[in-house]
């Protein structure tokens, strides 16, 4: 007796596994696919999609996010789902909770890693943090089990929470552990990875800061490690076939490389699989790119015999700002003292500000390389600067402000506003609200540096802007998720509510590889499905008989009309109390199914997303040492 379908998909263009695509029915059986071919008999289906001009192809990987607190307030994880996302992996950047909220009667580790790292308020992360019930990883990923999970979730082993864990948050950023210590890291390590954890991940980027006095000085916990406790750690990854998620130590090359060779099985005696983020077109460094690219080959060379995998981003790397409040900041001393205050801290800030010491340092940095001939003038006539935010006021885009006629102009030219009311030369459009704020406020500033510093001290987080620091050219873009070394990924979604807003990410660098035809996107969609499976060691990404139906149908027209750079949107999520920056490509995706349920059609969710199990928890198939 032939088994009814529940879904039978007809007519579809079909991608999977970088084969050539072909036109075929797929039918969908007790959340698994049980038949693939031409001309499948809808009558035997409960359900029939005419899916006709449409791709059909593996629910989409995003392989660098920050979902492991949302997961316990909406696990439905809606703004990922709606885009195609299927399978997500958490506890990126040495961060998760693993070990549960941590909390010790003085430091709340969650709030002070999550808080300036990612972006995430900090009455979030205590919401998260309060409804925390397990103390130890295999606890963890139980929990992960019996969540009403959308996407699947993949989750990695995380390095500051382990260091906390065995050394305690004090010393964890204070010294270097006792071979004790190391050890029970060593083994805590090994049994996670036995339980199903993916690898380890840790992080090295320089301005990754605690959120908590009176640690605000300080990196994250995994930024104490040296190279012997990480050697060790990827030496029991290497063993078990585990991946090791890193970032590069950005300001040291000799200490990248030193790194970075761990993957290497010429000098180990195995490759290590090993992802790092991120591969990035820098638009004031033009280097980094093309070093992305060197190291990579180098790393995976017959010399080196690597197995390591840069993650790139599929778009314009934009971000957005409440007044100094901005993941670029961390990376400039002037601008990181202002992010260390709470930010609901307004007066604190102020008083930052009204400094005059502080004010000449502030000066001094806003206006370096802008003038004279300096070698840091040279380097920013070249783009070859340090920090990745240019400070360059045409690149920075006012959205919101209490002066609201100067909402959409770009600060280039607000300041060339006040400066020519300064000088008694008035806009057409002048208003008497506008010219009140800059005689009583602005009325003294000399140049751009003053005009930041007053910018800040009148409107602190009231100012949202937006710049474009990376990726600007997307040919370079589109060349960089393409190599075969690369991978496309980065989208740190979950993070950086209101900075950043990449859940499409992987729409885009769809969009990008089909202006090569069928043959390209067939290869990106193996990019985005079973090359970031096969990378984290789990099941799926492909469409074959007996599979899990985990499968989305986008619409390539609407693709093709997609405008990523406008689709951003603020909105108020109230599982959050917090605004949040999402992105809608609504008519791109016209279905999402996870588990063989459908979460996502015609532009509706389905209406037991995350009331339900979808999706499962993909434990890794790690080897026994």
């Amino acid at each position: 007796m032939i088994q009814p379908y529940d879904t039978l998909i007809k007519n579809a263009k079909v991608f999977n596994k970088d084969e050539p695509p072909v036109f075929q029915d797929v039918a969908v059986a007790d959340g698994v696919i049980i038949a693939r071919g031409q001309h499948l008999d809808a009558t035997q289906a409960n359900r029939t999609i005419d899916a006709e001009g449409l791709w059909l192809m593996p629910g989409l990987f995003d392989i660098h996010t920050h979902y492991d607190l949302e997961l316990e307030l909406a696990p439905g994880l809606p703004e990922s789902t709606r885009h195609g996302t299927t399978s997500v992996v958490i506890a990126n950047c040495s961060l998760g909770l693993a070990f549960g909220s941590q909390r010790d009667g003085t430091n709340d580790p969650i709030v002070s890693c999550y808080a300036r790292v990612e972006n995430i308020p900090k009455h979030v992360l205590r919401q998260c943090a309060d409804k925390i019930s397990w103390n130890n990883p295999a606890d963890y990923l139980d929990h992960l089990e019996q969540l009403k999970l959308g996407p699947n979730v993949v989750a990695l082993f995380p390095h500051s929470m382990l260091r906390i864990e065995k050394m305690g948050f004090e010393n964890s950023v204070t010294r270097d552990p006792t071979t004790n210590e190391l050890e029970e890291m060593k083994d805590s390590l090994r049994e996670g990875l036995l339980q199903g954890f993916a690898g380890l991940s840790t992080d090295a980027l320089p301005f990754h800061y605690l959120a908590a006095q009176p640690h605000c000085d300080k990196n994250i916990p995994t930024q104490f490690s040296k190279f012997p406790e990480l050697k060790a750690l990827a030496e029991v990854l290497r063993k078990q076939g585990a991946l090791w998620q890193a970032t590069p130590p950005k300001d040291s090359v000799i200490g990248t490389l030193k790194t970075f060779l761990l993957t290497s099985g010429r000098l180990y005696g195995k490759p290590l699989r090993t992802t790092v983020v991120a591969a990035l077109d820098i638009t004031n460094n033009w280097q980094l790119a093309r070093l992305a690219k060197i190291l990579s080959r180098f790393l995976n060379s017959w010399l080196i015999r690597g197995d390591f995998h840069m993650q790139a981003l599929g778009a314009p790397f934009k971000t957005w700002a409440a007044g100094a409040v901005t993941p670029l900041a961390e990376e400039i001393p002037e601008l990181r003292r202002l992010n260390e205050t709470d930010l609901e801290d307004r007066k604190g800030r102020r008083a930052i500000l009204s400094d005059p010491n502080y004010a000449k340092s502030f000066k001094d940095m806003w206006m370096k390389g802008k003038s004279g001939w300096t070698l840091s003038r040279l380097k920013r006539r070249f783009n070859l600067e340090d920090y990745a935010f240019h400070r360059t006021l045409a690149d920075m885009q006012l959205e919101r402000c209490p002066q609201t006629n100067w909402q959409g102009m770009d600060f280039q030219s607000i300041f060339d506003r006040v400066n020519a009311i300064n000088a008694g030369r008035y806009p057409s459009d002048t208003n008497e609200d506008e010219l009140k704020t800059i005689q009583n406020e602005f009325v003294w500033i000399k140049d751009e540096g003053d005009f930041m510093l007053q910018m800040l001290r009148s409107f602190d987080t009231d100012l949202t802007w937006s710049t474009v620091t990376a990726n600007r050219d997307s040919e370079i873009v589109r060349e960089l998720i393409m190599n075969p070394l690369l991978l496309p990924g980065f989208n740190d979604s979950g993070a950086h509510l209101t900075n950043m807003a990449f859940y499409d990410g992987n729409l885009r660098s769809l969009k990008l590889a089909s202006q090569g035809g069928d043959r390209d996107v067939s290869y990106m969609v193996k990019r985005l499905t079973k090359d970031a499976a096969n990378l984290f060691g789990v099941e799926g990404g492909t469409l074959d008989q007996g599979d899990v139906a985990d499968l989305i149908l986008i619409n390539p027209e609407k693709l093709a009309e997609y405008d990523g750079e406008t689709s951003t949107h603020r909105i108020y999520r109230e599982e959050f109390r917090s605004e949040q920056l999402v992105n809608r490509s609504d008519g791109v995706v016209e279905l999402v199914m996870i588990g063989g349920n459908i979460a996502w059609e015609n532009n509706e969710f389905a209406h037991d997303l995350g009331q339900k199990s979808m999706g499962r928890l993909l434990r890794a198939a790690n080897k026994t040492e």
